[in-house]
């Protein structure tokens, strides 16, 4: 499975940084792996630059009004997806402003990290290792104990 993560910007801070790097490069040991930072001045101009990097592929988007997935079922996600024959998965995550109501209702899901306000930077880490966790789970792989 190719996952797709498209993100608004990169992480500027040194910590996000070397966590980004991190599991991106985890990452890449369970499914091959497309990064596309984007830009734009509005969240709408966000969300058009989202949308046509996601092409064909269904989106994920990173949304507080999204479903909270445990470890366990977002590795579930991604497995049935694969198994249902979808090459790859879009994940997106917004700008400080969050989504367009455009690109929330164009999204295949929404997905929340929690109820907590996370910053832009952080969010980015927390998406690739929660990725990661995913594919150690569906590996039967000790990380996740």
């Amino acid at each position: 499975m190719r996952l797709h993560l498209i993100t608004v910007g990169e992480p500027r801070l040194a910590y996000a940084r070397a966590g980004w790097d991190e599991y991106l490069s985890r990452l890449r040991h369970y499914h091959k792996l497309q990064v596309t930072p984007v830009s734009g001045s509005t969240p709408a101009k966000e969300s058009q630059a989202i949308l046509k990097a996601a092409g064909r592929a269904p989106l994920i988007a990173l949304d507080p009004r999204g479903v909270q997935w445990s470890s366990q079922e977002l590795s579930a996600f991604i497995g049935t997806q694969g198994l249902n024959g979808t090459g790859e998965l879009a994940f997106a995550v917004g700008g400080p402003d969050g989504h367009s109501d455009e690109l929330r209702l164009q999204a295949h899901a929404l997905w929340s990290l929690g109820k907590l306000t996370l910053p832009h930077d952080l969010a980015m880490v927390v998406l690739a290792e929660a990725l990661y966790r995913a594919g150690t789970i569906s590996r039967g792989e000790p990380y996740h104990r």
